[in-house]
């Protein structure tokens, strides 16, 4: 999916994990903004998108993409976009609708049969009394 028609903000912060005195002093981590109402995107699409965001979705209907993996601004802008784009592609495909289904008069009988035999198996654990 075409991220550049969309209304992305990006905000870069301050980073922890590795980068020694360098992430005390750069602004690595990159923090994806997309206002998914306000995104041209089908209806289908915005729906699916709020679904699969789950936490990542704000109150507000923004959603947030944190990418802090990389010592660098451009990895992480890179490993963040990839993200969003990948959570855009799974929104775009529509989930096969479920067919009700009933199971046949001979799966019932089958369970029913192994149910006896296996009540039949467990009864016979019981303890052995003599016939004096």
């Amino acid at each position: 999916m075409d991220l550049s028609s969309l209304p992305i903000v990006e905000k870069f912060v301050r980073a922890s994990g590795p980068g020694g005195q360098n992430v005390n002093k750069v602004s690595t981590a990159v923090e994806l903004r997309l206002d998914v109402a306000a995104a041209a995107l089908p209806a289908y699409v915005k729906g699916r998108l709020i679904t699969l965001a789950g936490k990542r979705m704000t109150t507000d209907g923004i959603l947030v993409i944190d990418s802090r993996e990389h010592r660098t601004q451009a990895m992480n802008r890179e490993a963040a976009r990839a993200r969003l784009e990948a959570l855009l592609d799974q929104a775009a495909i529509r989930p096969k609708s479920r067919r009700k289904t009933k199971p046949t008069k001979a799966a019932k009988a089958r369970r029913v049969d192994e149910k006896a035999q296996r009540a039949s198996i467990k009864k016979a654990r019981g303890r052995v009394r003599d016939a004096d």
